[in-house]
């Protein structure tokens, strides 16, 4: 194993816990034979540090896997996976829920990858090479720890030259297609194999929650960037009036209706449109149409034929647009998993913006990651989700 010097800011931020690298941590140039490789750190007095892999990751360019003089092989991963088991016993005791996350990368030791509970199935998600270069390994730690797993399927989201595929089935059974899943009582069609996707964004469970538990009651929902409509199946299962699905991809509108579908919910009091957001907001105004409750929950980043759309800098802008088609007393739940933005700097987006229309605001609630997305403190980073209740007086 290589011996890499970091220098003395980065020694200390390790010491501290924080487990993400990146090139201005180190002393030098990183030698080209130890990317891809578990390497030891060292601080300027050649100290002992840590273990760490080097592996290109969005904006990081390596993890920290220890600060114990240990070998990282099978029995290491196995003992984060049956911690990570430990944490999530009370999600397998709900007779309500069967998908949540068992494994949160870094929030559970476990940095590079991330794995999804599917009703007796696991996707996995690989985020660099040095994973998935060892995924016989990890996989079969896994199984250990797992034995009541029936299938395994992966995703890989990064670009890599390790692979040609994004997903594939890679363990035990293969799973129907749909698998309904439940979470809140609620029933979702998720596909294992359909591309990086499966149907639902496991980390708005709590979200869904307050829909489900009536937080629209008796009230007309517009669900933004809707993907398979999830938040619109929530609030109507929990008693919306109507709900309105808009997302511009063509696939959403079968989506969407499988998903009321398996639930057994009216289709006739639903509406789903195919269309840019930004456009449904200028057809609604202009149609005069009004909603109690409106869902802004859009990807951190997106492009259409005529616009790039960035929570940083458009944010501001579906605020606004919302708050023109929203009822004189109404509801917007405000939310990115944008991890390079701040709470602090995402509530002042939001502010700023309704301080812009003139309209009285209080922000009631707020909602961050579900505790199956387990965090670590020492790494504010991998709390990504900001979720802001805004009721709004016109």
């Amino acid at each position: 194993m290589k011996k890499i010097k970091v220098n003395k800011k980065s020694a200390q931020k390790i010491q501290k816990g924080y487990p993400l690298l990146v090139e201005q941590d180190f002393l030098g140039k990183i030698p080209a034979d130890a990317m891809n490789e578990l390497v030891e750190l060292t601080d300027e007095s050649n100290q002992f540090l840590a273990t760490a892999y080097l592996s290109v990751q969005n904006k990081g360019i390596g993890w920290v896997l220890t600060r114990n003089k240990e070998k990282i092989d099978g029995s290491f991963y196995e003992k984060y996976f049956a911690q990570a088991k430990s944490l999530r016993e009370i999600y397998y005791a709900d007779e309500l829920t069967n998908a949540f996350r068992l494994v949160n990368g870094e929030g559970d030791f476990l940095p590079g990858l991330t794995v999804d509970y599917y009703d007796g199935f696991a996707v996995f998600s690989w985020y660099n090479d040095f994973c998935l270069l060892n995924k016989e390994l990890i996989t079969s730690a896994f199984i250990k720890v797992f034995p009541e797993i029936q299938g395994i399927y992966e995703k890989i989201r990064f670009k890599t030259e390790l692979a040609d595929y994004e997903s594939k089935h890679i363990y035990g059974k293969f799973a129907p297609e749909p698998l309904i899943i439940k979470e809140n009582g609620v029933n979702y069609a998720t596909y294992m194999n359909e591309g990086l996707m499966t149907g639902i964004f496991l980390d708005q469970k709590n979200v869904r929650l307050k829909l489900v538990d009536g937080l629209s009651a008796s009230k007309s929902l517009l669900n933004t960037f809707s993907y398979t409509g999830a938040f619109s199946v929530a609030a109507a299962f929990g008693g919306a009036a109507q709900t309105t699905s808009v997302d511009l991809a063509n696939r959403s509108i079968e989506k969407t209706k499988e998903q009321f579908a398996v639930n057994g919910l009216d289709l006739d009091a639903q509406k789903i449109y195919t269309m840019d957001v930004f456009n449904y907001f200028s057809y609604a105004k202009k149609k005069g149409l009004a909603y109690d409750v409106i869902v802004l929950d859009p990807p951190s980043f997106a492009r259409n034929k005529k616009k790039v759309f960035t929570v940083e800098k458009n944010y501001g802008e579906l605020i606004e647009n919302s708050v023109d088609i929203l009822e004189k007393k109404g509801l917007i739940i405000a939310s990115t998993n944008s991890a390079n933005l701040s709470r602090k700097k995402f509530r002042q987006i939001v502010e700023e913006a309704l301080e812009k229309k003139s309209v009285k605001f209080k922000i009631s609630m707020e909602e961050n990651l579900p505790a199956d997305f387990h965090t670590r403190a020492e790494f504010a980073e991998g709390d990504y989700l900001k979720v802001l209740f805004v009721e709004v007086k016109k």
